[in-house]
């Protein structure tokens, strides 16, 4: 088992690659990037790269705020979730859908999410897989 991780963990540069599978068996698609740097009471968390559903691509980007605690919030200050340091689950009510997420850090310093969101507007599982960019840190 990990050690629980911190915040300094996650700094740099990772590979992101992304499935979407919704529950009407259609899939999409993400490559990209996401970068943790520092930011004023924690970090700033930013993912670009491109989003392919069907035959369509799209340039795709998305912020978030991480606090020193592992508290994620959207990049306007709202709470999204709390980050469980040694992996596990958390949770978060978007009216009218439930996100729940399962983060796996045994593999690490490769990492994944596992989000699945149910409701009335949205069915659908989506795994985001981190990789850690050479020349960044490493640990244990």
């Amino acid at each position: 088992m990990n050690r629980p991780r911190v915040l300094a963990d996650f700094m740099g540069v990772w590979a992101l690659s992304r499935r979407i599978t919704h529950a009407t068996g259609t899939e999409a698609g993400f490559e990209g990037t996401a970068v943790w740097q520092p930011g004023p009471e924690g970090a700033l968390y930013r993912e670009t790269g491109v989003l392919v559903t069907g035959a369509q691509q799209f340039q795709a980007e998305r912020a978030y705020l991480w606090s020193t605690d592992l508290t994620v919030c959207f990049d306007d200050g709202r709470y999204f979730h709390k980050v469980p340091p040694l992996g596990g689950t958390a949770a978060h009510w978007c009216d009218p859908d439930q996100y729940n997420v399962t983060y796996d850090f045994d593999p690490w310093p490769d990492w994944q999410a596992t989000w699945h969101v149910r409701g009335p507007r949205k069915d659908y599982t989506m795994v985001s897989r981190y990789r850690r960019q050479e020349g960044n840190p490493t640990d244990g």
